[in-house]
């Protein structure tokens, strides 16, 4: 699993006009099922990503294609988490 903090970055202010098509990136990596859970990093400093089911490299190249990212509004924070405990709820991330 990663978790991937995505911090505004130097060009936060173009956030706005790029909105649609980072929606449009995320929506993917969930119907791709990659993407598990998506949010906002409070207080409104960024967002935060839950993916599964690939590799550091694949995630690497997926974040590097968010335009976000491309546009510097964020920068990524990538972490490879592996889990060992989970409360029942949540034990598929643990596959």
């Amino acid at each position: 699993m990663h978790i991937i903090f995505l911090k505004f970055s130097d060009n936060k202010n173009n956030a706005g006009e790029l909105m649609d098509e980072h929606n449009r990136w995320l929506k993917k990596g969930f119907e791709q099922q990659v993407f598990i859970f998506a949010g906002t990093i409070q207080p409104g400093i960024g967002g935060c990503i839950l993916a599964q089911g690939e590799t550091s490299d694949e995630i690497n190249n997926r974040i590097s294609q968010d335009p976000f990212v491309q546009k510097n509004v964020v920068k990524a924070e990538i972490m490879e988490v592996d889990g060992k405990k989970a409360d029942q709820r949540l034990q598929f991330l643990l596959n």
